[in-house]
């Protein structure tokens, strides 16, 4: 694995150092407040970088609504340090807030142990961030696993079935905004749809890569899924500002649609939403039977 990120402007490599600065320091409060061992003597293990930054694809036109994201696995000494709520929401919070990290960042926590237990299984996602991540910082003494090859036939077994399952789930969560649609019932509606889209999106990770994280942010599952797929690009319009405003009013309405009151979406951008969530559903479905299919042939499988 890799362990310098020369081929970054300068820019982009303090940007990197600050988001790391921020992740140490919160954890660091963070495990302070802890009362069992496990936690309190919780340690950062290894922050990767992986995603098109480590690959050096990335895109940088924020005018445009075109930006990739900076992409970290960190990688913790416990399973219970996972919990986003309780070890690294500050972070996340403070980081984007920060005025010196201009672009987006996300943020994936593991332990050790789930980490080497995937590679030892061989699964696509973990290969790649072996084969293709920068470390950034890395505690001595805690190595990675050397990731196994999967079976064609286990690979094409598993895609299989997730296809199978999650293409049907969006297909559910479609049907049911479209009820609440006729019902008048907007932000039920604006709150599927939301779930219609990650859902959307956790078939295709489960296809492409055996993954897919813990997390209901809508703009990182696509962040994760455009990179590894450019196709999907075409279902969230970005050139004008009213197709971001409503991607954005989609990301929200996972708690908001639900819990706030101030929170409004109109028929307009319903069905603007509706059409959008419609195109992801039918690209998830192009490039997920093609993935399935490619499986299918390396697997030496009859149709």
């Amino acid at each position: 694995m890799k362990n310098d990120i020369d081929h970054l402007p300068e820019i982009q490599r303090d940007e990197l150092a600050r988001v790391q600065e921020v992740l140490h320091a919160e954890f660091a409060k963070a495990i302070s407040r802890a009362t069992s061992a496990s936690r309190k003597n919780g340690k950062i293990y290894k922050i990767i970088l992986f995603g098109s930054y480590a690959r050096s694809d990335w895109v940088d036109e924020p005018e445009n609504g075109y930006q990739s994201d900076f992409d970290l696995l960190v990688i913790v000494s416990h399973r219970d340090l996972t919990d986003i709520e309780h070890y690294w929401y500050v972070a996340e919070d403070k980081i984007l807030r920060d005025a010196s990290i201009d672009r987006p960042v996300n943020i994936v926590v593991h332990s050790l142990d789930e980490v080497n237990q995937a590679l030892g299984r061989g699964e696509y996602f973990w290969v790649d961030i072996a084969r293709d991540g920068i470390v950034l910082y890395d505690l001595p003494c805690h190595p990675l696993a050397t990731p196994m090859p999967l079976t064609p036939v286990d690979a094409y077994e598993m895609a299989n079935n997730y296809f199978s399952d999650w293409i049907e789930r969006v297909d559910d969560a479609i049907e049911i905004a479209e009820f609440c649609i006729d019902k008048g019932k907007w932000k039920d509606a604006a709150f599927t749809l939301h779930q219609a889209s990650e859902r959307a999106y956790v078939c295709f990770l489960l296809i492409r890569t055996l993954y897919f994280p813990r997390s209901h942010n809508i703009k990182f599952l696509r962040s994760l899924a455009e990179d590894s797929e450019s196709r999907l690009i075409e279902a969230w319009p970005r050139d004008l500002r009213l197709d971001r405003r409503r991607f954005e009013l989609l990301k929200r309405a996972y708690v908001e649609a639900r819990y706030s009151s101030s929170y409004e979406v109109g028929a307009d951008d319903l069905d603007a939403i509706l059409a959008s969530v419609r195109r992801l559903r039918d690209i998830v479905e192009q490039v997920s039977r093609e993935r399935v299919e490619q499986l299918r042939e390396a697997a030496g499988l009859t149709s």
